[in-house]
């Protein structure tokens, strides 16, 4: 069971950035965030959440130093607790046909979506962010913020969604392709999922648009992650 707590006894620095925009009467605060830039295969998946000002589930944070039992813990206690969440997928095909990059940012778009109500403002993990052309919150004022998924509560939460959702279609697809070891690694580029491609060829959601020192260029920096 997650620990809830009073928003006094979290790290300020953890919530300041909500708390500015709260004082300054942007109530409906979003984090935005997206697992799976990365990886050879499978999705990229993006969840946009809306968290309450308290009480705080003290375990929050960037999604990556969390263990995958916590992250499932947190997963339900999020979706329980927040004031709304949404979540967007982008396929293999959409990222070969448009770009990684452009596919994030459309997960993205279609997080904010699924949300039932409108933010007043998004924090947005990372150092860029451009919406699609048609997208229905272009007017929606928003903070990047590098490292985000450690430095603010609601981006963390949208970490924690992102990352469990992509995990579990990942380790869905172990039965459909055997032999590459998607549960395990989740399709990031690690020596034996290089080596099952080498052995196997390429599964039907391995993405095609780039090389595999293409692929690892693109990744922004995310860690490989094999739990």
């Amino acid at each position: 069971m997650a620990k809830f707590i009073s928003a006094s006894s979290m790290s300020s620095e953890k919530t300041a950035f909500e708390s500015d925009l709260r004082s300054r009467g942007l109530i409906r605060v979003a984090g935005l965030d997206e697992a799976g830039r990365g990886p050879l295969a499978g999705p990229v998946v993006a969840a946009a959440v809306i968290m309450p000002e308290h009480p705080l589930i003290e375990e929050i944070d960037d999604s990556k130093v969390l263990t995958p039992a916590v992250r499932e813990q947190l997963f339900d206690e999020i979706r329980r607790t927040a004031l709304g969440y949404g979540i967007g997928i982008v396929d293999h095909e959409t990222i070969d046909r448009i770009n990684i990059l452009r596919a994030s940012f459309l997960a993205m778009d279609r997080a904010l979506a699924s949300l039932c109500q409108t933010p007043d403002h998004l924090l947005i993990d990372g150092n860029r962010f451009q919406l699609p052309d048609d997208s229905a919150f272009l007017s929606i004022p928003y903070t990047l913020v590098i490292d985000g998924d450690s430095r603010s509560y609601s981006i963390g939460a949208a970490s924690v969604l992102a990352k469990v959702t992509r995990d579990r279609i990942m380790e869905s697809f172990e039965e459909t392709y055997p032999g590459y070891g998607f549960a395990r690694h989740k399709g990031y580029s690690t020596a034996a999922h290089r080596d099952a491609i080498f052995r196997l060829g390429y599964s039907a959601i391995h993405r095609r648009s780039f090389t595999v020192k293409e692929q690892l260029e693109l990744q922004f920096a995310e860690p490989v992650t094999t739990e």
